[in-house]
């Protein structure tokens, strides 16, 4: 039985087969029956490489960070999370540039993570159970590649912006592709912090099955 630690573009934490492309850490989420008691425990959430210099980790162990897996980088973005400073360092860096070109200075770690803390979670001073996904609502031609969005009347669907397309996410990757509108209102899952990085010209990595799409 697999266990809950895949991540979706709607910041669920869902227990599906396969680990995708990249791995998030956002703290001690499980118990020792490794099962998810909480969404998050730190405000730094990072999504790092699958491998790194050998080092070798079983998942889920007690008393230690919880391993969360992405299909890929737009997925990690739309949930929340940042390239990791250590092993993504020349990611963080590239990241680290697009973030001051936007914001207009340059930014810390800490900084940075204060802000996407905010665009990411709504109900901050309540407890974790009640917090939900902070999402906004924007004009989908301002929406820029790699960013999620979800369709009014749709059936909950996350929609990926790729390359004058829409593709819908799954676990396993990307599976429908459909016409990028020419105009319309759309809920975009991606927070305001990240979606200012991607406008500011940071490319992420998608899935490869989004190139099979056309």
């Amino acid at each position: 039985m697999p266990l809950q630690n895949r991540v979706t573009p709607f910041g669920e934490i869902i227990a599906v087969e396969g680990r995708g492309l990249l791995m998030g850490n956002r703290g001690i989420l499980h118990d020792d029956q490794r099962r998810i008691v909480r969404p998050w425990q730190v405000r730094r959430w990072i999504a790092c490489q699958l491998q790194f210099r050998g080092r070798h980790r079983a998942v889920m162990q007690p008393h230690t960070w919880t391993e969360l897996f992405f299909l890929d980088e737009a997925t990690a973005f739309a949930a929340g999370h940042r390239p990791c400073a250590e092993c993504r360092h020349a990611d963080y860096r590239r990241f680290k540039t697009a973030w001051a070109a936007w914001s207009g200075a340059p930014a810390s770690a800490d900084e940075m993570d204060a802000v996407l803390h905010g665009d990411r979670l709504e109900a901050q001073n309540k407890p974790h159970a009640l917090q939900r996904k902070r999402t906004y609502r924007d004009e989908i031609t301002t929406v820029p590649d790699g960013a999620f969005v979800r369709l009014a009347g749709d059936d909950g669907t996350a929609w990926l912006r790729w390359r004058g397309h829409l593709l819908a996410w799954s676990a396993a990757g990307y599976h429908t592709q459909r016409a990028l509108p020419t105009l319309g209102i759309v809920e975009v899952l991606t927070p305001r912090a990240l979606v200012a990085v991607l406008r500011a010209g940071y490319r992420l990595a998608v899935h490869p099955s989004a190139s099979h799409k056309r």
